[in-house]
């Protein structure tokens, strides 16, 4: 499968919990990692999602949020945290790259004037926040 998506998670359903139109999906990518997807039940029907089942996330890069504070109190469900490993810089939007654990790989898009006001450059700590409705699951048929 080709996606536009910078960012592909291989994991684990953990768990599902349904509500009366959508459900939240948690994903295990060990090393104690976790990406929580809301979608709804017909999809989880579809693709077969229960736990123990492998399955993928799909994260535009523009839907990432970075913070350099891992405690950050915000509604996102996800957050990974990592190192700034490089910053590509744009007229008006950077692409900033986390290494997380297990030699994973985050991108984030953000813009020139909130990589000045975060402070982040390669090196720096950060986390990446994904709310739950930005992620798109996928399976192997």
């Amino acid at each position: 499968m080709k996606t536009s998506a910078r960012n592909q998670f291989r994991g684990t359903v953990q768990a599902v919990r349904k509500g009366a139109v959508n459900a939240d999906v948690i994903l295990d990518l060990g090393d104690g990692a976790q990406i929580c997807a809301n979608i709804t039940n017909e999809a989880v029907e579809e693709l077969g999602l229960k736990p123990g089942r492998a399955a993928l996330a799909l994260i535009k890069a523009s839907m990432v949020l970075l913070s350099p504070d891992p405690n950050i109190k915000i509604s996102a469900r996800s957050r990974l945290s990592g190192t700034v490993s490089a910053v590509i810089h744009g007229s008006v939007n950077c692409e900033v790259k986390l290494r997380l654990r297990a030699g994973r790989t985050i991108a984030a898009i953000i813009t020139e004037e909130a990589l000045q006001e975060l402070e982040l450059a390669v090196g720096r700590p950060c986390t990446a926040l994904i709310k739950a409705s930005h992620v798109l699951m996928a399976v192997d048929e």
